[in-house]
Formats: structure tokens, C-alpha cells, sequence
């Protein structure tokens, strides 16, 4: 009788359970987004080099580049590599100026940055921004909480 109990009320949890781990999966990637632009930030200063964190949002990926030589290369590192948004996740990257839609976000050498909100949004609806509000600030995440606040 207990068994059957708690197989019903984990059946009646599950579907509220899914939505709090979808949600979850969006709140973790725009953490690994800002982490990728204070590396970018870092190595663009100490190796003198431009960085761009690309955006595609067409595959909703993001991946790290450098300049070399004119063109942007892959890092041959595991901060190279393509990450994938999770799945129902869509990106869309802009411009505070005018808001028109980027599809990469370069830092200088001098540390400075573009300006720029990143924003994920989830299967679920939340809304995660990564957000950049001037060219010598930080990147950092504003969640659907916080939004409402501001």
C-alpha cells in the first residue's frame, strides 16, 4: 500500500520535476556562457589577441575564437569547442545600441568589450540574459527572477 502511495505521488511530481530541470539545463548554460566570456576577457588581455564568443543561432551554438593573422581561428583547447544549447533552448545575441542582432562578441585586447545581452530562452519560457551593459564591465547573468525586479 505504501509502495503504491509513493508511485503515485511521484507520478503526480514528475511533470512539475521536468519543467524544474529543463529550466535548470538554461540556467547552467548561460553560467558556462559568462564563464567563457571572463576567459575570452582574460586571454584576450594576457596574449594581446582579439577573442570572439560566435553565436550561431541557427544550430543554437557558441563556440571561442582568436585572431590570427586577420581571421579567426578555433582554439585548440577544450574552451574551443562547440557548445550546444540544450535542447529547446533558442539564443538570440544584440546590440544595445539599436538592437540589432549580432552573431559574435569581441574582446580587445585592451579589455574592453561589446556591449551586448545574450538572451536564452527556455523550453519552459524563462528568460536568461547574459549581459554586458558597457564595454569595460563584465558579463553576468540576469535571471527571470531579477528581471521582474528590474
Amino acid at each position: 500500500m505504501v509502495l503504491g502511495l509513493i508511485g503515485v505521488l511521484l507520478a503526480l511530481a514528475a511533470p512539475s520535476l521536468r519543467g524544474f530541470f529543463a529550466s535548470r539545463q538554461t540556467a547552467d548554460a548561460a553560467a558556462q556562457m559568462v564563464a567563457l566570456t571572463q576567459l575570452a576577457r582574460s586571454r584576450a588581455a594576457a596574449q594581446g589577441a582579439v577573442y570572439r564568443l560566435n553565436i550561431d543561432a541557427q544550430t543554437n551554438t557558441y563556440w571561442l575564437t582568436v585572431q590570427q593573422g586577420g581571421t579567426f581561428v578555433d582554439l585548440n583547447c577544450e574552451f574551443g569547442r562547440r557548445f550546444q544549447l540544450p535542447e529547446g533552448t533558442t539564443v538570440a545575441v544584440q546590440s544595445p545600441q539599436g538592437g540589432a542582432l549580432l552573431s559574435y562578441v569581441e574582446f580587445q585586447p585592451s579589455g574592453r568589450t561589446d556591449e551586448a545581452t545574450i538572451e536564452l530562452r527556455g523550453r519552459q519560457g524563462e528568460v536568461f540574459e547574459v549581459t554586458c551593459e558597457s564595454a569595460t564591465d563584465a558579463f553576468h547573468v540576469v535571471s527571470p527572477s531579477e528581471a521582474q525586479r528590474l
